[in-house]
């Protein structure tokens, strides 16, 4: 009966999902500090050790996030909505310019992103990450979905994506995209950090979809800002210090 189901789900989303395509999705977003650790294969025990240490007993730190959408156009941002109590734990560049802009049928993407303390606006054409899709099966916020992985070569990071078929588009949170469905979780380096979709909410936008007013910050293109995140990866190996610490980890 189940794959009756799931046959039913993946190859006929026009019974399942006839809505306009046009919301919101809320994702939780989890980081756990501690495999975030482990992947850094450059650091020696006792560095990883002592960075650790620095967190204390706070082993993960959970935040929310807003995917908005209609047919051609995305906005990722970070949401108001607090997932667990303010405390130390936090990052400090939360609360600093960001958010992710596709417009799809102009294959244009404009991002704001703060680097180091210094924001950056970067407009420039839409590129697919390389995806392999695989078969697995799995239900995330109602939606059956499949599963591909990519690798980020920058980050040394694995990445995992679960997409809806029967929500018919291409966008996703953060800058990941590219799958026929909706991603509704991203999960990378085997838990270190994880998106998942806990809130789908069809609905006629308003203005959501516009970028925030009054921006300033140094215009790139995306390969100016790769170097930057290269640039400050390179450093921070050098010193045997966490990476993540002076930018994004996705």
């Amino acid at each position: 009966m189940k794959k009756i189901l799931f046959l039913i789900l993946l190859f006929c989303p026009a019974l399942v999902f006839s809505q306009p395509m046009e919301g919101r999705i809320r994702y939780l977003v989890t980081r756990h500090w501690t495999k975030m650790m482990s992947h850094l294969d450059y650091m020696s025990k006792q560095s990883r050790e002592r960075a650790s240490y620095m967190w204390g007993n706070r082993s993960e730190w959970k935040t929310y996030s807003n995917l908005y959408f209609n047919e051609t156009q995305t906005k990722f941002e970070l949401s108001e909505e607090k997932a667990e109590p303010e405390d130390e734990g936090g990052y400090s560049w939360r609360k600093e310019m960001f958010f992710i802009k596709r417009d799809y049928a102009k294959n244009l993407q404009y991002d704001g992103r703060t680097l180091m303390g210094k924001p950056y606006l970067i407009e420039d054409s839409i590129a697919a990450p390389k995806w392999r899709i695989l078969n697995d099966l799995k239900e995330v916020a109602g939606h059956i979905c499949m599963n591909a992985v990519m690798v980020d070569t920058l980050r040394k990071q694995r990445i995992v994506a679960w997409f809806a078929q029967d929500m018919v588009h291409s966008g996703g949170p953060e800058s990941f995209h590219g799958l026929p469905g909706m991603i509704l979780e991203i999960d990378v380096n085997d838990g270190a950090m994880i998106l998942t979709a806990d809130l789908i909410e069809m609905k006629k936008l308003t203005n959501e979809l516009d970028p925030p007013a009054k921006l300033k910050g140094k215009k790139i293109k995306q390969a100016e800002y790769e170097k930057i995140v290269k640039d400050q990866i390179k450093q921070r190996v050098a010193e045997e210090q966490p990476w993540y610490w002076n930018i994004p980890y996705i």
